[in-house]
């Protein structure tokens, strides 16, 4: 059986707006423990009727039902717009799994229903979302719309972009970064998922690309995604091994406690060079265990939409 045939005839993705809702129904039970104690689970999808205003879009059930005007919000009255940005490297597609849900899930597997679970949130909220998916190419842009078609479209891309690996290509990201800003308009609240694998003389490259989207006046967080176990404390056994960059193909054979103490030193500099980068260049910065929930994600969703404006 080929990868694509298996991953599409795997159960846990069949129906990634289910699981979406489920993780957010989740999150926003737990909301009255949190800061955000006062976010409504119903969000408004009516407004106030105001006199003057035309009375084409009244909404005569609700009036019926509650004796006051309010008129629908249609897309073009949305209070924010949003882009969704997904790494679909290589790399993004480790650990490798066998069957995607929510208690297994590589990296990709986490960022794709990450967004669709903040998907969840801004069709909530009426809210205007677009993304853009890439790899060593540009894979796919929609820009901002609140529509359910479109809603529905990029459900549709996310779920193939778990399909969508391609063994040993590297990718700059800053590449696409650069041609991502050229195309939003508009002010917009971006999300950015990324392992941030690239080579020290790219980092360089990739923060002058975020701070490209920065002089659009948008505002950037970056979902820094890692597997906790394997990416930061080097958890495998020791016997031998060989390890593959799934990029470039270079190898190296070793044990790995030979070098685990100093590989985790490396990469907690790292990780502590990269959120100082990314305050200096006022970009949000959230390191995020793929074992971990979502309300992480979408606590940063509920702080950053607060503070846009």
């Amino acid at each position: 059986m080929n990868i694509e045939k298996e991953i599409n005839e795997i159960t846990g993705f069949k129906n990634l707006e289910l699981l979406a809702t489920q993780v957010v129904e989740g999150f926003i039970s737990g909301l009255h423990k949190s800061p955000f104690h006062g976010f409504s689970a119903e969000f408004a999808e009516h407004k106030i009727y105001n006199n003057g205003e035309s009375t084409k879009h009244i909404d005569w059930k609700l009036y019926a039902k509650t004796d006051k005007l309010y008129t629908k919000r249609y897309e073009e009255e949305t209070n924010l717009r949003c882009h969704l940005i997904l790494d679909n490297s290589s790399s993004m597609h480790y650990p490798p799994v066998k069957q995607f849900g929510i208690g297994s899930l590589n990296k990709i597997g986490f960022s794709v229903l990450a967004s669709a679970a903040i998907m969840n949130l801004l069709k909530r909220q009426r809210d205007a979302v677009g993304m853009s998916i890439y790899s060593d190419t540009y894979e796919f842009y929609a820009s901002e719309k609140g529509s359910e078609r479109h809603h529905h479209l990029l459900l549709h891309q996310l779920t193939e972009a778990l399909t969508r690996t391609r063994r040993q290509v590297p990718t700059r990201t800053y590449t696409h970064l650069h041609l991502i800003a050229e195309k939003l308009k508009r002010r917009s609240l971006v999300f950015l998922f990324t392992d941030m694998f690239q080579s020290d003389a790219e980092e360089e490259k990739l923060f002058e690309a975020l701070q490209h989207l920065k002089y659009n006046k948008h505002e950037v967080v970056l979902f820094h995604t890692y597997d906790k176990e394997k990416e930061i404390h080097f958890d495998f056994n020791n016997r031998p091994k060989r390890f593959v960059d799934v990029e470039t193909g270079a190898h190296v054979n070793l044990y790995a406690d030979t070098i685990k103490a100093s590989y985790e030193e490396a990469v907690a500099q790292y990780f502590s060079d990269l959120k100082l980068k990314c305050g200096q260049y006022r970009i949000k910065y959230v390191a995020v265990d793929i074992k971990e929930s979502f309300n992480k994600i979408l606590t940063t969703y509920l702080v950053e939409r607060q503070k846009f404006g």
